[in-house]
């Protein structure tokens, strides 16, 4: 399973879905939040709540979303946002989603990983790790003057990053929709046998 790949690869959707489905957890009755990270006062950082408000314009997930253009989850409000998803999704898989920085030729690369995430990192903030696992994607060059870069990072390259995660993401929502339908036909099926 590759999970890093740049957001205009051919199949950079397939990738991210099957990275995904892979990281989940086997159990249906575990909730899956997405947390969507950033702010839209700032162009680099806005890639999170982007994801957010296109996820929730695609509707009929079977994932939690929080964190849009909207309602944006950052810096000021995390802490007590995390509080308020952990109180409403007791033993939640969550999966934070947030913009970065990396070198001029990682610039548009998407990776998902295994574990927290760690936002404001970038901009020397402490902030609370988020997620049992976490996509990022790289808006811009990191090195200098990164309060700066992230304001003057390009919305065209940003939006572009940001249709492909939550595309990404809702499509390992119907696939994983699926999997469920067809594990409960299977238990319904069962049933039915051991009945008659």
């Amino acid at each position: 399973m590759q999970n890093k790949f740049f957001y205009d690869e051919p199949d950079a959707v397939s990738q991210l879905a099957s990275a995904i489905l892979y990281l989940l957890p086997t159990s249906t009755h575990t909730p899956v939040v997405i947390v969507c990270i950033g702010t839209d006062r700032s162009t680099g950082d806005s890639l999170g709540p982007l994801v957010g408000t296109m996820l929730e314009q695609k509707g009929s997930l079977p994932f939690y979303v929080y964190g849009t253009l909207k309602d944006p989850i950052h810096a000021v409000n995390l802490e007590d946002k995390l509080k308020d998803i952990q109180q409403k999704h007791k033993h939640a898989f969550i999966i934070a989603v947030d913009a970065c920085l990396g070198r001029v030729k990682n610039i548009g690369m998407i990776s998902i990983e295994k574990g927290p995430l760690k936002p404001g990192a970038a901009v020397n903030k402490n902030l609370p790790s988020v997620g049992d696992a976490h996509i990022t994607g790289i808006v811009n060059v990191s090195g200098f003057m990164e309060f700066f870069v992230l304001q003057n990072t390009r919305l065209h390259l940003v939006m572009n990053m940001a249709e492909m995660i939550a595309t990404g993401i809702y499509e390992a929502g119907m696939q994983l929709k699926k999997q469920n339908r067809f594990a409960s036909l299977k238990i319904n099926e069962l049933k039915y046998k051991l009945s008659e």
